[in-house]
């Protein structure tokens, strides 16, 4: 003997589904596999957005480069490294596009510089391990489809105010200092 299975749906969205209910807004029928379609094809036009954009939303800052990403990749790498003394260096680098080309596929020039201050992070991951999903912090050298240069990172304020929030780790009082460091180090490595 075989059940058949039958999906719980409200009443209401039965009806509509059986009776091609009217779109209330625009009067035009729509069935419910039609408006599945619909949705989908709106939530991907919204993900996808412009592609071009540069905007600073959620945190990240991006600064033109006036170098190559090879030559911005070596003046930031340089820039952390000066302010060694301080705590600051060079945990590994990224390169997106090398890995690529190993399978064959094909991308402009995109590479991540993982750096940070194990003086300041340590400690949080310590007492919060989550918090290493999201650090060291990161710089993303990359190359647009007109083949301008742009460095991006993580504000310290989206740093220590997001990221660190999210996992419940303690931020440092004043990320003052730390976004300033973090300018210079950006400007010095595209100006």
């Amino acid at each position: 003997m075989t059940a058949m299975m039958t999906p719980i749906m409200p009443k209401a969205v039965l009806h509509s589904v059986r009776s091609g209910e009217t779109n209330n807004m625009s009067g035009i029928v729509m069935s419910f596999k039609k408006r599945v379609q619909a949705s989908l094809a709106l939530s991907l036009a919204i993900c996808m957005g412009p592609a071009n954009a540069h905007a600073a939303d959620d945190g990240l800052i991006t600064k033109p480069s006036k170098y190559s990403v090879e030559e911005t990749v070596a003046r930031f790498e340089a820039a952390v490294k000066q302010r060694e003394a301080t705590g600051f260096t060079v945990f590994t680098e990224i390169d997106h596009a090398a890995a690529a080309r190993k399978f064959g596929l094909e991308m402009r020039p995109r590479t991540v510089i993982l750096f940070g201050n194990p003086k300041v992070g340590t400690p949080s991951v310590i007492k919060t391990p989550l918090v290493a999903i999201d650090l060291p912090p990161k710089a993303l050298v990359w190359e647009d489809d007109q083949g301008k240069v742009w460095l991006s990172y993580n504000s310290a304020d989206y740093l220590f105010n997001t990221l660190y929030k999210r996992h419940g780790a303690e931020a440092p009082a004043a990320t003052a200092p730390i976004a300033k460091v973090l300018d210079e180090m950006s400007d010095q490595a595209t100006k």
